[in-house]
Parts: structure tokens; C-alpha cells; sequence
């Protein structure tokens, strides 16, 4: 009876595979649950888009990134250099969300097969997974711990694929300031040692405070990131749904549109910083979660009109002044995403996809090897069918593919490194 139940479930299993969608990296997910943030309905004070105005083509795909960029952790004058290289190039880089070294090996085998850059992104919640839950996460040790392991596995690592990483953590809150004050610790630690940051970069998200406030909160820790030539990402509005502890299911829907004079006034503020490097997480509509197509009313064109309200207020020649990234791109179309890429953004954040490429190929290789993996009725199994290598190099390969599909939507395919 049991072996029947098992067959029937590597039967169910194997169905569902045939049938998963085929459409690009942000299309149809294969379970798509409806919208819990209610987005439409407010319209933002925007101008509507050029018409034609999309279509950025990959007709740079094999361009060579600046020669600043080397293999390995690119952090500095280098960052500042491949930031700058993908604004004009008209390209964004995959930002993804790691739990260990098997996602973030497949990040760097993807990148190294595709030929781009990649960013390495933990979350707090990443950290202390990496860490082990088990341990202590009092004053978020944990968190800081496992963070710090994790950067130095990319660091021995980066070099062995060839690729450039960028180093990054997400969302931090007001109240886990600590976690970020605890890893420019270990950054100003290994400024001293190496005259680089142990990260590349670090996302402070203070939007659910009043926007002075935000502003005023990463213009401080912008000081200090700017000694040891470590990037600030902030973010304006919020981004809807929920990650990894960040709740923002049930926010107004007017939050989720930031304004260019809300743009502007954070650029103006963190440019008094001598030395300072930002990226700005606008809102635009974005939502982080699973959605299919339509679910998600996007408005890309207020990154355009930022870009225009900033370079009309500075004047000179930079009509992209901010660099723009991309939360919660989940459910966007190509297009919507590819006339953000054209409005200045650079970077992608990539999760809820990659954790779903991650874990199908593990269920499909547990239900067709169910009897070797588990010892039925006595029997003893088959090692290699358990062996977790088995099947976490299939998660890994598999991760890795829609990495690859998700980068050709990116335009970042095939940006290699100088062999000068």
C-alpha cells in the first residue's frame, strides 16, 4: 500500500513538471496566488510613457566591462566604475538573495556561463539562516556572524569563476540597525587589512519613516560607509508585499509611487557627502511576492521623470544622475521591466523565483528516487539517490538556468571582463 502511495505521488510529481510554464524568468510563475496588496485604483501624479519609447536591444551583448572590474568582489572606484558602465550601457544587474553556499555558488557558476556581473544579496534573516538558527541571535549576532561567514566564502571563491560580485545586504529597518552596525565593524576591520570593504554595499530601508527622518538617518551612516568606500541603497516609498520579515501587504497604495521631489531632495541630501556612493529603491508600483502578469500595476515612467527633475535641477550633462534599483519585479512584464533599465535602473533584487527554481528540482528528484531515499519496509536505500549532493547540484543547476533567462531580460548577458 505504502509503495503504492509513493508511485503515486512521483506520478503527480512528473505530471506537474510537464506542465510548468514556459514563459520568461518574470512571466506566469507556476503557482500564482492572487495580489494581496491592492495597488490599482490610485492613479500617481506621473506623465503618461512616450509611446515607442521602450526598446532597449542587446546589441552590446559581448561589451567588455571597464577595467577597473576584475574577477572577484568589486567594491570602491570599481563599483562606482561598473554602476556608471550599466547606466550607459543600458543593462541592470541580477540581485539575488541567498541562504548559503549553494545558492551562491550557482550565482557565480550562472554568472561565469552567461558572462555578466552578479550581486551576492543577504538578508538578515539569510544570515542568521547561514549561521544556524540554532544559534544565539541575541543583539543579532547571528545574523552578523552568518553574514560575515557567507562574504568570506564569496571572497575565497569569486576568483575560481572569474566573475565580478558585488557584495550587498538587504532591507534594514530602523530597529535592525545593529545588524548593519555590527558588519561595518567587520568592514572597517577589513578596510584596515586589505584597503577594501568586506561588502560591497548595504541597504538601509527607513521608508516607513517620515522622509526627512529616513534622509537623515543614511546621510549619517553614509559618513560613516564613505571611509571605507562601502555603497548606501536607500529606499523612498515602500515596496508592497511581504520578504524575508518586511511586511508591506496591507500599505496604502498611494506609498507604493514615490514623487521626483522626493527623489531629488534624498539625492540632494546624501551628495553632501564627500566620497559618498547611493542607489535609491524608488517605488514605482513594485511588489514583492509571487504574481502573475497583470496583477501588478507598475509605473516605471517615474524613474524617467526623477531622472529628468534631478538633471534639470543640477544642470550639466548627466541626464541619469541616480542610479535606481529594482525591488519585488516579480509578475512584471519584460517590457515594464526593460523601460526601468532605460530610466536608470541598475540593479534587479531576484528572490521569490530563484528560491521556487531552487527547491522544484529536489521534490522532483525525491518523488522518482522515493524508494532509495527512503529505507521502506526494511530495505536500505540507496546512498547515492540520498546523498544530499544529488539532489542540491540539481537545485543549484536549476537556479543557475533562471538565472540565465533572467538576465537576458536584463540585458546583462554576455558583459565580460577585461582580459587586459
Amino acid at each position: 500500500m505504502f509503495r503504492r502511495v509513493l508511485a503515486g505521488a512521483a506520478v503527480a510529481v512528473a505530471t506537474a513538471d510537464a506542465f510548468i510554464p514556459t514563459a520568461g524568468f518574470f512571466g506566469q510563475p507556476a503557482v500564482a496566488p492572487k495580489a494581496t496588496a491592492s495597488i490599482k485604483g490610485f492613479a500617481p501624479r506621473v506623465a503618461a510613457r512616450p509611446q515607442g519609447a521602450l526598446s532597449l536591444q542587446a546589441g552590446d551583448a559581448t561589451a567588455t566591462l571597464p577595467a577597473t572590474v576584475k574577477p572577484g568582489v568589486v567594491t570602491g572606484p570599481a563599483l562606482k566604475d561598473l554602476l556608471n558602465y550599466a547606466r550607459d550601457k543600458g543593462f541592470a544587474i541580477p540581485g539575488v538573495n541567498i541562504v548559503g553556499s549553494n545558492s551562491i555558488n550557482a550565482c557565480m557558476e550562472a554568472a561565469a556561463k552567461y558572462g555578466g556581473p552578479i550581486m551576492v544579496t543577504f538578508s538578515k534573516g539569510g544570515g542568521q539562516f547561514i549561521a544556524g538558527k540554532s544559534c544565539d541571535n541575541a543583539n543579532d549576532k547571528a545574523s552578523i556572524a552568518g553574514c560575515i561567514a557567507g562574504a568570506l566564502h564569496v571572497r575565497a571563491v569569486a576568483k575560481l569563476y572569474g566573475v565580478p560580485v558585488v557584495l550587498h545586504t538587504d532591507h534594514c529597518q530602523k530597529a535592525w540597525l545593529p545588524w548593519i552596525d555590527g558588519l561595518m565593524e567587520a568592514n572597517e576591520e577589513y578596510f584596515k587589512q586589505h584597503g577594501e570593504p568586506l561588502f560591497s554595499s548595504h541597504m538601509l530601508d527607513l521608508s516607513e519613516e517620515p522622509l526627512e527622518e529616513n534622509i537623515g538617518i543614511c546621510k549619517k551612516y553614509l559618513e560613516r560607509f564613505a571611509k571605507c568606500n562601502v555603497l548606501l541603497e536607500f529606499e523612498l516609498g515602500v515596496t508592497g508585499g511581504e520578504e524575508d520579515g518586511v511586511d508591506n501587504s496591507d500599505v496604502d497604495a498611494s506609498r507604493l509611487y514615490t514623487q521626483p521631489e522626493e527623489v531629488y531632495y534624498a539625492y540632494q541630501e546624501l551628495s553632501k557627502v564627500p566620497n559618498g556612493m547611493f542607489t535609491c529603491a524608488a517605488s514605482f508600483g513594485n511588489v514583492h511576492g509571487v504574481y502573475a502578469p497583470g496583477n501588478v500595476d507598475l509605473q516605471p515612467v517615474i524613474l524617467h521623470n526623477s531622472q529628468k527633475y534631478i538633471a534639470e535641477k543640477i544642470g550639466g550633462d548627466n541626464k541619469k544622475p541616480m542610479w535606481f534599483v529594482f525591488h519585488g519585479g516579480s509578475g512584471s512584464s519584460v517590457e515594464d521591466i526593460q523601460y526601468a533599465i532605460d530610466g536608470g535602473v541598475i540593479k534587479m533584487n531576484i528572490d521569490t523565483d530563484t528560491q521556487y527554481a531552487f527547491t522544484r528540482p529536489v521534490v522532483t528528484h525525491i518523488c522518482e528516487n522515493i524508494e532509495g531515499v527512503l529505507k521502506i519496509e526494511e530495505e536500505v536505500g540507496n546512498k547515492k539517490v540520498y546523498d544530499p549532493r544529488s539532489y542540491l547540484k540539481k537545485a543549484e543547476q536549476s537556479l543557475c538556468d533562471r538565472l540565465k533567462r533572467a538576465c537576458d531580460d536584463l540585458l546583462s548577458t554576455g558583459k565580460s571582463i577585461s582580459q587586459s
